[in-house]
């Protein structure tokens, strides 16, 4: 990459002056030699990195956190003097891929742990053979979350390195390196044998020692990288350290071969680091220490096998024939086997807890006994009977879909191995208690169209029930004819009817067409018409709207109104006659307040004041609006208040 990307990657990173990851929990970078330059007496080398990440971990919306691998990242190469040689060298993720590992006992119950490696790769980068040789070394912040060995694990850093030897041994060393891969997952309490050696392409000696994690900066930036020599490990959780990182007994160690053990004695995730020493075999001179960070994780596996088959299993289902499916919820170990036994002399042995199929030579009642791990000693039995009676059709079909009609149900269901014995209709009306019937064929009459979900439960003299459910729209109309109307003799009006898609108004009298929604009115007496409203399902229902016409325009108003509750002239309106816009109507008593402000015409004023009965006096009104032929109307007057 050219210096402008770096320059701007640089720049990036001081902009965001910390980014915690949280996620990290080891890697390990190494390096190859793979030329050398004979006109510049250079070595050319490539850098391979690794880092692991937890594959569960999800930071959310917390500022900073980072739960995916950053790309590109940066190293650094310094000389034995500490001296950085060069700006800092971005690596760009290869490839990366899960890791899964999982208890696989019989006699534990399956764990799973889920991890992400990245591999990052380098440009080849050409160096000359120096004294004391080159460090690479990858820092950053942060460890993962919740590590049990490490303190404050979330804020401590890693530092991640490699030594190419100097002039005085072998500048062209190939590292060694780990190439397993693995999320390793074990039961505390129980034995550890872990094969973790290292390979090295030049065939050099290898010895291995447990050793401390190394921690890095407390923030993620490209400027904080610290030179050689790398000594500051991170603060583990007395008792442990780098030599004893899980505790146990005995205590994890790992031998010259590579093979660690030990006996956990507390489940959680431990940082475990690795080093190894490469000599070589002729000078048996040191080329270099090589370490790894990798996460352990311990669980308490204690498990009590229980098998679980429903003690009773009654089959129904007309469409599989005798063919009974068997379901297992068993408590058992990731490769646990279970034994069935039947009671009409077959056996069958299954290895998951998928639900199976077993035939059975005819009807009858059965016993099933289930043993989990048979011959182990976490092996656990049960016995469950099994009625195997099918044959239960269920169904039932409807008529009737308007809502001013009740509707009607009949249970078309049958048992071909034994009887019907009990029904319940259950119409889906909501918050509605009483929309049930136990008869075969009921009826119910809905309060409101809509789409209702009928459930009707079947049961059996076997014991099987069943329940068929259908999803019915009832439709409605809601027929309007409008508000009765006052006319100045004259005056025409435009019916308005609503609520459906076919509507015929009766008698036709006065109307230009008594087929449409909105006919054309013109008439001069009192008249009432009906309005049907109907749909294209055939749902039907009726308004009606009463006509009046009085000589107009003008505004006809009462003197007097005994608002005593005993139904006649309980209030005090106006009635407009050809009046198409109303201003105002007020109503005030002598002291000039307003004892009532409205344009409701239909209710008027009720003889209240502030919710209490008004006196009975003389009162005042004021009155304007607009008439059909568009002149202002203005009127006052007086009222008396009688009770």
């Amino acid at each position: 990459m050219g210096k402008s990307v770096i320059l701007l990657f640089i720049l990036a990173c001081s902009l965001h002056g910390t980014v915690n990851a949280y996620h990290i929990i080891g890697g390990e970078i190494y390096y190859r030699t793979v030329g050398y330059n004979t006109a510049t007496g250079n070595y050319r080398y490539v850098f391979i990195l690794k880092l692991y990440r937890d594959g569960d971990f999800v930071c959310g919306s917390r500022q900073g956190c980072l739960d995916y691998f950053e790309n590109p990242v940066p190293i650094n190469i310094f000389n034995a003097a500490g001296n950085r040689v060069g700006p800092s060298r971005l690596m760009e993720i290869e490839y990366t891929r899960p890791i899964r590992d999982t208890l696989k006992n019989p006699c534990l119950a399956p764990q799973t742990i889920y991890l992400e490696v990245a591999f990052y790769g380098s440009d080849t980068i050409e160096l000359p053979p120096i004294a004391g040789g080159y460090y690479i070394s990858y820092q950053r912040c942060c460890r993962g979350e919740a590590l049990t060995n490490i303190y404050n694990s979330e804020r401590e850093g890693s530092t991640f390195y490699t030594w190419i030897p100097g002039t005085e041994t072998r500048p062209s060393n190939n590292s060694a390196y780990f190439g397993i891969d693995e999320a390793p997952v074990i039961c505390s309490g129980l034995p550890l044998r872990y094969d973790y050696r290292a390979t090295d392409p030049d065939g050099d000696s290898l010895t291995y020692s447990l050793c401390s994690a190394l921690a890095g900066g407390n923030s993620r930036t490209n400027e904080a990288v610290s030179p050689p020599p790398y000594t500051t490990t991170v603060s583990y959780i007395p008792p442990y350290h780098g030599g004893a990182p899980m505790g146990g007994n005995p205590a994890m160690s790992i031998d010259n071969n590579g093979l660690i053990t030990g006996v956990p004695d507390r489940s959680g995730k431990f940082v475990v680091s690795v080093c190894v020493s490469e000599y070589d075999r002729a000078t048996k001179r040191l080329l270099g220490v090589h370490h790894k960070d990798l996460l352990i994780t311990v669980y308490n596996c204690e498990t009590r096998i229980t098998a679980s088959t429903p003690a009773l299993l009654n089959h129904c289902n007309d469409s599989l024939g005798l063919s009974v499916p068997i379901t297992n919820n068993s408590v058992a170990g990731f490769t646990s086997s279970f034994q069935w036994n039947f009671s009409d002399g077959t056996d069958t042995v299954t290895f998951t807890r998928d639900v199976f199929f077993h035939q059975f030579p005819d009807t009858g009642v059965y016993t099933v006994k289930l043993v989990v791990n048979p011959g182990l000693p976490c092996t656990d039995s049960m016995v469950g009977r099994i009625n195997n009676y099918p044959g239960l059709r269920s169904g039932f079909t409807l008529s009737g879909l308007c809502r001013e009609n009740p509707v009607f149900f009949t249970d078309t269901s049958s048992y071909r191995n034994g009887s019907i014995v009990y029904r319940r209709w259950d119409f889906g009306v909501a918050d509605v208690s009483t929309d049930t019937s136990n008869s075969i064929s009921p009826s119910y009459r809905f309060p409101t169209g809509g789409v209702f979900s009928v459930n009707l439960t079947l049961r059996t003299n076997r014991g099987c029930e069943a329940t068929v459910t259908q999803n019915m729209r009832l439709y409605e109309v809601n027929p309007f004819a409008g508000n009765d109307t006052i006319l100045a003799r004259g005056q025409t009006l435009q019916l308005q009817g609503a609520g459906g898609e076919f509507y015929t108004w009766s008698p036709g009298t006065g109307l230009n067409d008594p087929n449409v929604r909105d006919p054309m009115l013109t008439w001069n007496d009192e008249i009432t018409f009906r309005l049907r409203v109907s749909n294209q399902q055939g749902c039907f229902g009726f308004d009606s709207i009463n006509v009046k016409y009085y000589t107009g325009p003008e505004f006809y108003i009462p003197n007097a109104f005994t608002p005593n509750g005993d139904g006649t002239n309980d209030y005090f309106r106006f009635i407009p006659v050809g009046i198409r816009e109303y201003h105002y109507f007020r109503i005030f008593n002598r002291w000039g307040e307003v004892m009532y402000n409205s344009l409701d015409f239909r209710h008027g004023w009720d003889g209240y004041y502030r919710g209490r009965p008004a006196a009975i006096d003389t009162y005042l009104w004021i009155l304007e609006g607009i008439d059909l032929n568009g002149q202002r109307i203005s009127k006052k007057g007086t009222v008396t208040l009688l009770r």
